[in-house]
């Protein structure tokens, strides 16, 4: 019982520290694109442009790199518990979870399989969010 407590415990930290680290992401994303003079130029950009295309491409590499940042946490935890054995498998199973495609358990210790359950359901909320925000970004320059 105290494994899956332990285990319950590591998969909650984990949970709020990635909302945190998204939350924060897109917030200062959504920051950077908000200022006076960003907006000016937003309403003025054709969605189909260069201009256009070059502002999209910002804002998916910027939410990847937030989901990159996420996974090799997650990955980490893995490397630090001894649930998964290698950084590539580690981080192998780590993305595999997150994006929910959730190959199978056999990279990760019984013991810690929770982990790899609750990396899903994050994986699920977090890709949403992104979706979310990167159709609300979008909206920005489509709209004008």
């Amino acid at each position: 019982m105290s494994y899956m407590l332990h285990e319950f415990a590591v998969s909650s930290l984990m949970v709020v520290l990635c909302v945190a680290i998204h939350g924060i992401g897109l917030f200062s994303l959504s920051r950077a694109i908000r200022t006076e003079a960003s907006i000016e130029r937003l309403r003025r950009i054709d969605p189909l442009s260069p201009r256009g295309a070059i502002f999209t491409l910002v804002v998916v590499v910027a939410m990847l790199a937030l989901h990159g940042i996420e996974i090799w946490a997650f990955a980490f935890v893995y490397l630090a518990t001894g649930a998964v054995n290698g950084l590539e498998n580690a981080l192998y199973f780590s993305t595999i979870s997150y994006s929910t495609v959730g190959y199978n358990d056999a990279h990760i210790s019984d013991t810690w399989r929770l982990l790899g359950a609750f990396e899903s359901i994050l994986g699920v909320f977090l890709l949403g969010w992104s979706t979310a925000f990167f159709f609300r970004m979008l909206g920005r320059i489509d709209a004008h």
